[in-house]
């Protein structure tokens, strides 16, 4: 038997959930920025709509599994509840190979950030609600 979520959890569970993937993808894209000048350094990224369907179905979508050629090894996860990364597709030739273009990065950090804003807004809202309720009662 499942166990019930009380209504404030499940009220909240999106937004968790999707700050944390805004989180995540914050740290991809920095880590991009980071390696601007690694040679052969592939861009990375992930499709955050996936991530966050993948993420309230419950499902993890990280990364591939652990091969275990030993019975004395360990199991591993696959990322457990982060997305899968990709590469992102080539928007300039870099003589060595990297793939990170400053203006898409910068402009997917902004882009992310405003988002991460709004989600902190809400649950900021959220609880601001339930104070008043509270303080009314």
């Amino acid at each position: 038997m499942e166990p019930q979520m009380n209504p404030l959890t499940r009220d909240l569970e999106p937004l968790t959930k999707a700050i944390d993937l805004r989180a995540y993808r914050q740290q991809v894209l920095a880590s991009n920025i980071a390696n601007a000048d690694t040679p052969n350094y592939k861009a990375r990224d992930f499709d955050f709509k996936t991530a966050m369907h993948n993420a309230m179905a419950g499902q993890q979508s990280g990364g591939l599994p652990l091969v275990t050629t030993s019975g004395g090894h360990i199991a591993g996860g696959g990322g457990a509840g982060q997305p899968g990364l990709q590469y992102r597709a080539d928007t300039q030739s870099a003589v060595d190979g990297n793939t990170v273009d400053m203006d898409t990065e910068r402009a997917q950090i902004a882009d992310n950030a405003i988002q991460y804003e709004i989600l902190t807004r809400l649950i900021s809202d959220r609880f601001s609600g339930m104070r008043a309720a509270l303080a009314n009662n």
